[in-house]
Parts: C-alpha cells; sequence; structure tokens
C-alpha cells in the first residue's frame, strides 16, 4: 500500500429525499414515501407544530382563570428610595426628566412611569412622571422637590 491508493473519505452527509422525481428515485414513484391518501401525501400540506392530530391541543386543556383586562394601563414602578440612591451616586441629577430614567435604566423606551413612596428621600428634585402615589408626592414635596407629569396621564 502507498499514497497513490488512498482514497478520501466519504462525507458524514446523507443525501436529500429527492421525492416526487419518478420511478428511478428510490421512493417509489407512486406514492413517493409519502403513504396513501390523508391529509399529509397532498401537496401543500403544512402542519402547525402545536397540532396534535385532532387531540384535544395543550392550550385548550389546560385550565384559565380570572380576568384579564385588555385595555388596562400598565406602568413602571419607580421608588423614591431608588431615585435617592441613584442621585447619590451621580447617575441622576437634581432635575430628572423621562429621558434620564431610561438612560438610568430605570424605564424602557415607551414605558410609562409611576413614582412610589418606598423608601426615603431626602434630596430635592425636580421629577417628571406619568403618574405619582400619593406618599410618593408627599415625600418629594416634604424633601423640598416637585413633580411634573409628562402627557396626559396623570
Amino acid at each position: 500500500m502507498d499514497l497513490s491508493n488512498l482514497n478520501a473519505p466519504k462525507p458524514n452527509k446523507k443525501d436529500a429525499k429527492r421525492i416526487g422525481r419518478g420511478q428511478g428515485s428510490g421512493y417509489g414513484g407512486h406514492t413517493v414515501g409519502k403513504g396513501h391518501n390523508g391529509q399529509r401525501s397532498r401537496s401543500g400540506f403544512k402542519e402547525k407544530f402545536w397540532f396534535e392530530g385532532g387531540q384535544m391541543p395543550l392550550q385548550r386543556r389546560i385550565p384559565k382563570w380570572g380576568f384579564n383586562n385588555n385595555f388596562r394601563t400598565e406602568y413602571v414602578a419607580v421608588n423614591t428610595g431608588t431615585i435617592q440612591l441613584f442621585v447619590e451616586a451621580g447617575k441622576l441629577e437634581k432635575k430628572i426628566t423621562l429621558d434620564d430614567l431610561r438612560n438610568a435604566g430605570l424605564a424602557g423606551k415607551d414605558d410609562l412611569v409611576k413614582l412610589l413612596g418606598d423608601g426615603e428621600i431626602e434630596t430635592a428634585i425636580d421629577i417628571e412622571v406619568h403618574k405619582v402615589s400619593k406618599s410618593a408626592q408627599q415625600k418629594v414635596e416634604d424633601a423640598g422637590g416637585t413633580i411634573n407629569f409628562a402627557g396626559k396621564n396623570n
């Protein structure tokens, strides 16, 4: 044996099934490997990945409860204590806009922001939010700050 007798290894890859290409394709010609009749043997058949063959699908079997209000308004909660920590860390100034809250990572791009009163605030800040709780408003005003409302949601 020498180098002139060596062959390249066969690639580790199967050829794709070429169904519907006649008798010589190795898939019978007539039913082309799809069996007889039925929905799956027809051209254009496309099965949804959640389809369970007529069995009651999972999303209909599991119990459902409660009321889901499709018209609810969701707010991102930002606490006064969190604002105080961010001001002390230098991530927020004394005049805080919605863009400042987004840049600090406290709110997302299209989020509505509600200021809540968990935690203490000693810094007099001027903050812009969509909504505020009574306790948060009291704490900000006691510290000498003001609250401005953005948009119509106040």
